[in-house]
Parts: C-alpha cells; sequence; structure tokens
C-alpha cells in the first residue's frame, strides 16, 4: 500500500471518529429550544377556557396524580423518580423556566399531542379538554418540590429493596378469591 493511501485511510477514519452523535453544546441547545418554543408546539395563541380558581387547580392536580405522576412525580418537578435524569432526554422538571416559559395553550398541545421521541404520551381521547386545562392550572401552580414526597410505586419499590437488603425474601402478592 502506498503511503499516500496509508495517509488517506487514516485521514478518514479520524474523520469519521470525530462525527459521532453526542450531547449537544450550548449554542445547540439554544437555538433547538428556540425553535421547540416558537414552531415545534402548537398552542401558542389558545387561551385557556377554564377560569383560575383552586378548585381548576385542585382538579388538575387530582389528574395529574393519576396520569402523570408516574413519571413527574407528585409534584411535577421529578421528586422520586428514579428514572427521570436518567432519560434521554430527561424527564421535565415542569417548574423549570423551559417548561413555565411555554404558553397555556403551548402545555395544553403537548398534553394533547405528547412529544413523540421524548416519551411524553398524548392524553387526546383519554382526558378531556377541561380535564387537560386543570392539569395546565396545577402545572402553573405547582406545590414546593419533594412536598408531597415519591409516588407510592418507587415509595414500595424502595421499602422492598430495603427488605431484600436485610436477608428478607421477596414479598409477593397473591390473589386468592
Amino acid at each position: 500500500m502506498r503511503v499516500e493511501t496509508k495517509v488517506a485511510a487514516i485521514g478518514c477514519v479520524l474523520l469519521l471518529a470525530g462525527c459521532r452523535a453526542g450531547t449537544p453544546g450550548g449554542a445547540e441547545k439554544t437555538v433547538m429550544e428556540d425553535i421547540k418554543h416558537k414552531i415545534t408546539i402548537g398552542g401558542k395563541d389558545d387561551k385557556n377556557p377554564v377560569p383560575y380558581s383552586a378548585d381548576a387547580v385542585k382538579e388538575g392536580g387530582e389528574h395529574f396524580g393519576h396520569h402523570c405522576q408516574i413519571c413527574h412525580g407528585l409534584d411535577g418537578q421529578n421528586t422520586g423518580v428514579p428514572f427521570a435524569q436518567k432519560m434521554d432526554p430527561p424527564v421535565a422538571d415542569l417548574s423549570s423556566k423551559d417548561i413555565q416559559d411555554y404558553t397555556d395553550g403551548q402545555l395544553k398541545w403537548i398534553i394533547t399531542n405528547g412529544i413523540g421521541p421524548s416519551g411524553m404520551p398524548g392524553w387526546k381521547g383519554v382526558l378531556t379538554d377541561e380535564e387537560m386545562w386543570n392539569i395546565v392550572h396545577f402545572i402553573r401552580h405547582l406545590p414546593p418540590r419533594g412536598s408531597l414526597g415519591a409516588p407510592e410505586i418507587y415509595r414500595e419499590e424502595a421499602e422492598e429493596h430495603q427488605h431484600m437488603e436485610k436477608g428478607a425474601k421477596p414479598h409477593t402478592h397473591s390473589h386468592k378469591h
């Protein structure tokens, strides 16, 4: 093999090694967030038809607790969700500036349609429009971080793990009728 061919082959290998996917840098992240906020997520001009009230926030919190807490935690801030930061992208902390900067209509659009590549499901056909708008009210008035504890399923899992570490046999559920 000629020297020029060897140099060219090594150059190609080095060039390709530098072309691997990785975590986006600050500029890339800023541009993508801007595109997401201004173009990708619909509903920007939609107004919440459900008037704000403590009851609307409470009802939104109940629906959130039923449908959303498994990923976002009971407080919307990922409290007690063991995989939240391990996901790619991580599960959104709903108190973050990025999320709170969405309009009410955009939040409702996300709840309705989901965000496919992120794992966020759409709830169209499962929740009514009013229920989704109430969840938007809840997201705007989240409880303090950690104040509601971890979702029950993760508390049970942690207790089971601790129990097993002490040498106990795993707890099994029996369904006797």
